[in-house]
């Protein structure tokens, strides 16, 4: 069963750091200094549990973008992204933010499409790896 706890990095954080270190910087092979920033001290952390096992994680900053979305490989396809992805909505949607964006890695680009997310712009190149900006508007 799968369980999804939404809080701060303070409470989430221990949680949310191992599966970004996992995810990140070991599968992906992004720099460490590039993972860690001043925004996990002031966001909301969603970690999703599989029994009792921390197995995802993404975070919501207090401007609306969401990001550092993260599941463990053995953990994929079960719709545990979604899960948390909607919970960071219910968050946005109590904060009254009218809308949300993040920087897909562009091999999710469809799994947030399929959730109304829309691309804006151009693709971009983030940590080497491409990326497309897309938004969501919560007002309508």
């Amino acid at each position: 069963m799968i369980r999804i706890d939404c809080s701060s990095w303070l409470v989430n954080g221990e949680w949310a750091s191992t599966i970004r270190r996992s995810v990140f910087i070991e599968e992906q092979g992004i720099a460490e200094s590039e993972e860690w920033d001043k925004h996990d001290s002031n966001s909301t952390h969603v970690v999703a549990w599989f029994d009792d096992q921390a197995v995802g994680t993404a975070r919501l900053l207090p401007e609306g973008k969401i990001g550092r979305m993260a599941v463990l490989p053995e953990f994929r396809s079960r719709g545990i992204g979604s899960a948390m992805l909607l919970a960071l909505l219910a968050v946005a949607r109590e904060q009254k933010m009218q809308v949300v964006r993040l920087s897909a890695q562009q091999q999710a680009i469809e799994f947030y499409s399929r959730h109304g997310f829309v691309p804006q712009g151009d693709a971009h190149s983030e940590v080497g790896i491409p990326h497309q900006w897309m938004a969501l508007n919560l007002t309508t």
